[in-house]
């Protein structure tokens, strides 16, 4: 048997450098040209707003879960720049299907900070968003919501519409069955959708490293035929110079596109989690380093469009905007009993219509109808 080494094959990926976006330094810096939306004041305080206003909300809902005001809650903590830079590159025609950790996309996509409290009270009237209609629920089950995002975009397809489904998941998501099998689909098909990879090092308690073998997240694209680009998740414009592209590109009929964007999970896993179990502190405080939220402020500072009065008069804004959502919620009255009834079928089955009815009379006969 011949012992010479085996060549690389000569195919695509073993060709393919694996481009990373960046736009702006973890020092705040302008890496290169920035985009022409990075060079307007106006749009750079959008987009701080909202990673603020993400963080803001971020804070309160752990304070109320701690103090057993909430459900569990999944942080966003130190990945701010991802939801809101996918999201601010959307139009308000497209969908966001996102997962546990995309607050920052949904507020930006016009989700109120009530409904979120709400949705994470436990009370899935947090999800009827008066805002975007048909944007998706909070997804808890990993990766489930990839094959969704699929179908949303065959439907823009199939009815000639040009509009956009953008799907948001975590690295943990990129193992699973039903990840692969939406990312096949959605290239045989060449369907108008993005697919983000909110890459934030740890599945739970699983690192990246131990998850797959794979150079890169993006790459895995590849196999479907998919276009793919890695790019700074802690910079929240070079995040959205990426989506912007990527969605553009789908609704001109190009196909779809996967974008890893390298970010790091500041927090616990959830508020159910010690994340101090699996890794070690140095390695968070290292990570810190790279925090969106100081980065944009830092560029913005340089740029003479953000002074030390802004930040006060900002974080007072939305700490009361926070505050007041969450005495909103504090003080609606509970969901009907109905409802669990009312919100499953379109048409209730009769077995369900006779149970509904006994306990309608039963909530009588407690006084509480």
């Amino acid at each position: 048997m011949s012992q010479d080494k085996e060549k690389p094959l000569d195919t695509m990926a073993g060709q393919l450098a694996i481009a990373c976006r960046k736009c702006l330094s973890p020092d705040g810096k302008a890496v290169g040209d920035l985009p022409a939306f990075a060079r307007d004041p106006a749009e750079l305080v959008a987009l701080y707003r909202a990673v603020v206003l993400t963080r803001v909300f971020d804070e309160k809902a752990v304070a109320l879960q701690r103090t057993g005001r909430l459900g569990t809650f999944a942080s966003s903590l130190g990945q701010e720049a991802v939801g809101v830079g996918v999201a601010s590159a959307m139009r308000a025609e497209d969908v966001f299907v996102p997962s546990f950790r995309e607050q920052g996309g949904q507020l930006v996509r016009g989700v109120t900070p009530e409904e979120l409290l709400t949705y994470w009270g436990g009370d899935e009237r947090g999800s009827d968003f008066a805002g975007p209609r048909e944007d998706f629920p909070v997804c808890i089950p990993v990766a489930s919501h990839v094959p969704h995002a699929v179908g949303v975009a065959l439907a823009f397809q199939m009815r000639g519409q040009a509009r956009v489904a953008v799907c948001v998941f975590g690295d943990g998501a990129t193992s699973k069955g039903d990840f692969y099998e939406a990312l096949n689909m959605a290239g045989v098909w060449n369907v108008p959708a993005v697919f983000v990879v909110n890459n934030n090092q740890w599945a739970i308690s699983v690192p990246r490293a131990r998850q797959t073998a794979a150079a890169t997240l993006a790459q895995k694209a590849l196999s479907a035929g998919i276009a793919c680009e890695q790019v700074d998740g802690n910079d929240v414009v070079a995040v959205r110079a990426a989506s912007s592209k990527a969605i553009e590109r789908a609704r001109a009929g190009d196909g779809p596109t996967l974008i890893e964007a390298l970010t790091y999970r500041l927090a616990d896993h959830t508020t159910a989690d010690d994340a101090h179990r699996y890794r070690a502190d140095e390695e968070v405080s290292a990570h810190w380093r790279e925090d969106p939220v100081a980065r944009l402020r830092t560029y913005m500072v340089a740029q003479g469009c953000w002074s030390k009065e802004d930040e006060e008069g900002l974080l007072a804004s939305l700490r009361s905007r926070i505050d007041e959502a969450a005495r909103a919620v504090a003080e609606r009255a509970p969901a009907a009993m109905t409802d669990m009834f009312d919100y499953l079928f379109a048409e209730l089955p009769d077995d369900l219509v006779r149970q509904r009815a006994r306990a309608v009379a039963g909530e009588k006969e407690r006084g509480n109808g």
